[in-house]
């Protein structure tokens, strides 16, 4: 993830959000189902997450949208915003309100999926990111998701982190590369103020790298830590590769704000992590909860 994310973000985005969905319907869905998505998965089919919509916000799983019962499965007729990969998606997993309450589905993409102009493309850049428009839409009883398991670490999660690694560490390569250019004779890779910067930056990332790591080998011995690891590491991570873009901006001048230069799109790209869901501001609110609460 880190390594995809370092040279092209949104399609690790991309990526991450497909096999985060592929995971979810395969390890929470019946057996049959799950059979079904597995053998789709491995076939190169390509998956996708509908979760968010218009007033959502944060809070993004728990949906607002009510489908309608319709037998023994409903319909739902909505929008859900911010789906990465959208247009190449051949399933969904995706979630509406049921009997008053947060279900989540399996949902095939079919005619009843529909897509507004590209006008509308939202999120990091080149995801495809955007919205999805549902006019009964079936939403199947047999395709309703169990509960997770008790230890169930969600891919997307414990991935989040790597991805804003991944732009911290191509804004360190930029800014070694617009320090170490000559510039009359000198270089700012001479420069004091740039090294300190350079040395904080560098301690910052290994630390938020060091972190993610951590959260992954939790989620690998199903721990129940892994998850609350999991948001330290976003939020940390978000503000690092911010920072990072920030730093690389100040060392590569004028020359970084050109279409010709990578720091451009750095930079703008470092913003989008802390945006994403669960956003750093929501983060800070229950890491701070839970240390304020703990003995």
């Amino acid at each position: 993830m880190r390594t995809l994310a370092s040279a092209h973000p949104a399609l690790a985005t991309v990526w991450l959000m497909h096999l985060g969905a592929a995971h979810a319907l395969v390890t929470m869905s019946a057996p049959e189902e799950s059979a079904f998505f597995a053998r789709e998965l491995r076939d190169g089919r390509r998956f996708a997450n509908a979760l968010s919509e218009p007033a959502g916000g944060n809070h993004f799983l728990a949906s607002q949208q009510d489908a309608e019962p319709d037998g023994a499965d409903w319909a739902l007729t909505g929008r859900k915003l911010f789906v990465s990969g959208s247009e190449a998606a051949d399933h969904l997993f995706l979630n509406a309100r049921i009997e008053g309450g947060p279900g989540f589905f399996g949902v095939t993409v079919d005619e009843t999926v529909t897509f507004p102009p590209i006008e509308e493309t939202m999120g990091m850049r080149a995801t495809r990111s955007r919205s999805i428009l549902f006019d009964r839409t079936p939403l199947l009883g047999s395709r309703l998701c169990a509960p997770p398991a008790p230890g169930y670490a969600n891919l997307i999660t414990v991935g989040f982190g790597f991805l804003s690694i991944g732009i911290a560490h191509a804004a360190l390569d930029a800014l070694k590369d617009a320090a170490n250019r000559s510039k009359g004779g000198a270089i700012l890779a001479d420069v004091q103020w740039v090294r300190q910067e350079t040395g904080m930056m560098w301690a910052e990332v290994e630390a938020a790298r060091l972190l993610a790591e951590r959260a992954a080998w939790l989620a690998d011995q199903h721990s129940p830590e892994a998850m609350p690891a999991a948001t330290e590491t976003k939020l940390l991570a978000n503000e690092v590769a911010k920072r990072a873009a920030a730093v690389a901006v100040r060392v590569g001048g004028g020359g970084g704000y050109l279409l010709s230069s990578p720091i451009q799109r750095i930079f703008r790209d470092a913003q989008a992590g802390a945006l994403m869901a669960y956003s750093v501001p929501f983060s800070q609110e229950m890491v701070g909860g839970w240390v304020l609460q703990s003995p």
